[in-house]
């Protein structure tokens, strides 16, 4: 028996924006126009999802932008590449200067190694920072791993020899695995995470730590603004694309296991055996999951899963969840299904959302799709004064009533990294190609506020207002004020 796509779920709904043109978005548009066509899939008798223009207002903008970082792709790549190889020539060459006396000496040029330690992402020559905070204490805090896992969720857009270089020479702790998973849908690799082990201060603490969205990468932003979902008995309508990354199969969705005959490594899969296997080698074992962007999903999305497997042998070790400019990943009913997960096994989830970064605050939380966060969010402002709420201010990208906010706080943005490191040091030096993503952060607001260099500088400065109660009716732990 041949199963077809989506077979799984028997309520979902799909964009394809590649069946698509802009007149047929043009038409969906309109009150007697097209309801559902080759673009959508959905189940049969559920065109009555479309009969709303907010729902289709919102369908039409996420196909849309689809659309044009479709168009976009190979340009961002290639300037991907490009950025690549001049920066790591420039690095590998000892900096400008190092090439300027190079070439007044008559020496030759060092050759860029891809396999080299040294090798490095955008997102790192965005922030050069490698090592942990010195200045924050290594103990089993909530600022210290707030500070160690965001530095993992840094690292993981680097290389096997950068991560492994980091990890067990820089933070003497030790490097557990580094993957690159399969995605079923896309039919090629395109998740990474890695797992390490705190054996600076307690080797029983295991970190796995999940590749967020790469800043040149129109794949990745495409899954960002897809509000495709499917609805998984039990648990509630889910962002397909975060599913599909983490490790969804297309005919079978969520089995309980694989086929002994499958021959490609998927990320919940294969994290979930190795962490089985960790769990049974040591009963004082505690897991820590953390990602940024797209990372911050699946790292939340893992622990869904794991829970709808009842992997209660994992779910009970697990101590807690940092995310960091973390998407919106289901709906209201999968929100209650995570908060009564945290509420059962007993962990923590930190959410952290800095200022205006547009990530958190998609895709939307109306009509139709109704996305939401759930728990309680770490707030920092520009200023990096920080505060525990229900949910971020401006809790949509797209509100007009925040354009003006969004726009004066991504100028005084591009005026502080000039200015930080002689109030806070040069730990705080902002490279000239993150002064760039500033520049491009006046175009888009939000945009410069996502890289991960914000979330590392909130951890290492930021202070944190921590009230006596904050009234959550989803979630009942509270935070050390240790900021």
């Amino acid at each position: 028996m041949v199963l077809m796509e989506n077979e799984f779920s028997k309520n979902y709904v799909i964009l394809k924006p590649e069946n698509a043109n802009l007149l047929d978005l043009f038409l969906f548009l309109l009150p007697f126009g097209l309801r559902k066509k080759k673009f959508i899939d959905c189940p049969y008798g559920k065109e009555d999802y479309f009969t709303n223009f907010a729902d289709r207002w919102l369908i039409f903008v996420s196909m849309l932008l689809q659309f044009i970082l479709a168009l976009i792709a190979t340009p961002l790549a290639k300037l991907d590449a490009f950025l690549l190889k001049l920066f790591n020539f420039i690095s590998f060459n000892g900096g400008l200067l190092g090439i300027l006396s190079k070439i007044l000496r008559g020496k030759g040029f060092v050759k860029i190694k891809e396999d080299s330690s040294e090798y490095t992402s955008v997102v790192g020559f965005a922030d050069w920072r490698r090592d942990l905070d010195s200045s924050i204490k290594s103990e089993k805090s909530f600022r210290y791993y707030s500070a160690l896992t965001v530095m993992a969720t840094k690292i993981s857009y680097e290389s096997k020899p950068f991560v492994q270089s980091v990890v067990n020479d820089r933070w003497k702790m030790k490097l557990l695995g580094y993957f690159n998973f399969w995605n079923d849908f896309q039919g090629k690799a395109t998740t990474q995470a890695f797992t390490f082990e705190n054996t600076a201060i307690d080797p029983n603490v295991v970190i796995v730590a999940f590749r967020g969205t790469s800043p040149l990468d129109a794949y990745d932003w495409q899954v960002d603004v897809d509000l495709s979902w499917y609805e998984i008995e039990g648990v509630g309508r889910i962002h397909s694309g975060f599913m599909k990354a983490l490790g969804l199969q297309k005919a079978t969705g969520w089995p309980k296991e694989l086929p002994k005959t499958q021959t490609h490594e998927f990320a919940y899969y294969t994290l979930r055996k190795q962490l089985r296997d960790i769990a049974k080698a040591n009963e004082k074992a505690r897991f820590i999951f953390t990602g940024h962007s797209l990372g911050g999903a699946l790292a939340t999305l893992f622990v869904t899963v794991l829970s709808l497997h009842d992997e209660s042998t994992i779910l009970e070790k697990l101590d807690s969840v940092y995310t960091y400019g973390q998407p919106r990943v289901g709906d209201q009913q999968f929100a209650k299904f995570m908060v009564n997960c945290v509420q059962k096994y007993g962990f923590k989830y930190h959410r952290y959302v800095y200022s205006y970064d547009l990530v958190p605050r998609v895709p939307s939380d109306a009509v139709l799709f109704k996305y939401k966060h759930f728990g309680r969010c770490v707030y920092f402002n520009s200023l990096y004064k920080g505060r525990i709420v229900k949910e971020q201010p401006n809790r949509n990208y797209f509100s007009l009533l925040w354009v003006i906010p969004k726009y004066l706080s991504a100028w005084w943005e591009l005026i502080r990294s000039f200015i930080i490191p002689f109030v806070k040091g040069f730990d705080y030096y902002e490279s000239l190609l993150m002064k760039g993503a500033r520049l491009v952060g006046l175009l888009i607001p939000g945009l410069s506020a996502h890289f991960p260099l914000n979330y590392v500088n909130v951890t290492r400065s930021g202070k944190l207002n921590v009230p006596d109660e904050v009234e959550d009716p989803f979630l009942g732990y509270e935070i050390e004020d240790d900021f």
